[in-house]
């Protein structure tokens, strides 16, 4: 049996966004290091989100949040955080802005390589008195701000997690700050916590209470990503939408699979996280179908499908309909690279939870499925 572990403190509901000022009080939270990308500010939602706040005028705001969160971004945000004299870190966006965060506030508390505190070491670094961090999602997605890891893009080439399971001072997820996120990236963030979902119930860990969290986030995905896509501003849906990528980053202690192992591996090349879940989703499905005995009925039925559905199917046509590539072709992954990717991903700490034990040959026919 897993340990059983929930660490964060919550305030989940529209409008919640308003607890910002009290909890960066409760804090000591004076001058806070905002960390947030450019299309946050662009599209408002960066406003949006503080307009409780009464510091905003002088803000110290990083947003050179890149695509993937760096190990050099996550330094240019502690020189930011050290030259201004910041006393705590505030992420707002999406994955790659609260893993960065994360990373951040892990190097103020002790500003050594980062490297040396990702959890592929045998003894990573203790991190030692990190500043409060308070995380607010601007997607349905990575679940970052209950995650229990900042993953990361290291100067070695390796995408991997730090692990960092209490980092996190307060989180604040308010869907109206998904409201008016583009369709297709609540298509493929929305597909990125499904895929949480999915893969957490499948591995073979024993964790009952994680299983049955993981299911009610997979029904309140399935049920509400259409229309979510479909109609940015149902408030119902962009609810439910964030409440099941928060189940689904809760449920990360019980392991992962190679959705993850491939992502991790083909996304230190710089493509989308959440896309690559949704494209490698069915493909690893039909790998692991023979070894999930009634796992795969249990997945159908929290869908509200029949129990013999094939779910390779069901997913690659649910793609399909949310306008997702069809494979790693469309993304523009060249088939020259699959060696690699297949070592990197056997490396990936995500391989040790997938239900079927894949090799290299293995991982190589996995990817040429879903080119």
């Amino acid at each position: 049996m897993a340990i059983l572990s929930f660490n964060t403190k919550v305030h989940f509901g529209h409008g919640e966004r308003k607890q910002l000022a009290l909890e960066s009080t409760k804090l000591g939270i004076n001058r806070p290091l905002f960390v947030t990308d450019k299309g946050v500010r662009a599209a408002g939602v960066f406003a949006q989100a503080t307009e409780t706040l009464t510091m905003m005028a002088d803000a110290v705001i990083f947003d050179q949040t890149p695509p993937n969160p760096t190990e050099d971004a996550a330094v240019a945000g502690l020189t930011a955080y050290q030259m201004n004299r910041c006393d705590g870190v505030i992420g707002i966006g999406g994955g790659a802005t609260l893993d960065l965060a994360k990373a951040i506030a892990v190097l103020c508390g002790d500003p050594a390589p980062l490297w040396e505190y990702c959890n592929r070491n045998t003894s990573p670094r203790p991190i030692v008195n990190p500043p409060p961090l308070i995380l607010m999602p601007t997607t349905s997605g990575s679940g970052s701000e209950v995650g229990r890891s900042a993953v990361i893009i290291f100067n070695n080439g390796i995408k991997a997690g730090v692990g960092c399971p209490t980092i996190v001072s307060v989180a604040i997820c308010d869907p109206e700050l998904t409201l008016s996120l583009p369709k297709y990236m609540t298509a493929a963030t929305g597909m990125d916590a499904l895929s949480h979902c999915v893969e957490t119930f499948c591995s073979p860990l024993v964790n009952p209470p994680i299983d049955a969290i993981a299911l009610d986030g997979l029904t309140r995905l399935y049920q509400h990503i259409e229309r979510a896509v479909a109609y940015g501003c149902d408030a119902d849906a962009r609810w439910h939408m964030m409440m099941g990528a928060l189940e689904g980053a809760v449920c990360f202690q019980k392991g992962l699979g190679a959705v993850h192992s491939v992502s991790h591996s083909l996304g230190a090349l710089g493509y989308h996280h959440g896309t690559l879940n949704a494209i490698m989703l069915p493909h690893v499905l039909a790998i692991n179908a023979s070894v999930l005995e009634d796992k795969s009925s249990r997945l159908c039925r929290a869908m509200n499908l029949p129990p013999e559905t094939n779910l390779t199917d069901t997913f690659l046509s649910l793609n399909q309909r949310l306008g997702l590539p069809s494979g790693l072709k469309e993304l523009g992954v060249d088939r020259s690279v699959f060696p690699a990717i297949a070592q990197a991903s056997l490396n990936d700490n995500a391989h040790k939870t997938n239900p079927f034990v894949l090799t290299e040959a293995g991982y190589c026919t996995l990817l040429s499925a879903a080119w």
